[in-house]
C-alpha cells in the first residue's frame, strides 16, 4: 500500500527519512550531513520520484523508488 507522504505527520516523515537514509547499504559514498540527505529524500517524496510503501505482512513502512514500489505491489495482487 503506498502511503502519500503528505498524509503524515511531519515529524513522523521527518523520523521515516532520517531513519532509511541512515540505514546500512544507502551510503552514497559521499558525506553529507544528514539533513542535507533527509532534504534530498523529501524532495523526491515531493516529485514522485520515490514513494512511502507500508507493508501489511510486517507492519512496516518503507521508502521506495516509484518503479521498484509499482513492481512490488504489481507482484502481491499476483
Amino acid at each position: 500500500m503506498i502511503i502519500p507522504y503528505d498524509m503524515i505527520e511531519p515529524e513522523t516523515l521527518k523520523s521515516l527519512i532520517e531513519e532509511f537514509v541512515s540505514r546500512e547499504g544507502t551510503d552514497n559514498g559521499y558525506d553529507d550531513a544528514l539533513a542535507k540527505r533527509v532534504a534530498q529524500v523529501l524532495s523526491r517524496l515531493k516529485s514522485g520520484d520515490m514513494v512511502i510503501v507500508f507493508d501489511q505482512e510486517s507492519q512496516t513502512p518503507n521508502i521506495l523508488h516509484k518503479d521498484v514500489a509499482r513492481q512490488i505491489l504489481s507482484e502481491q495482487d499476483v
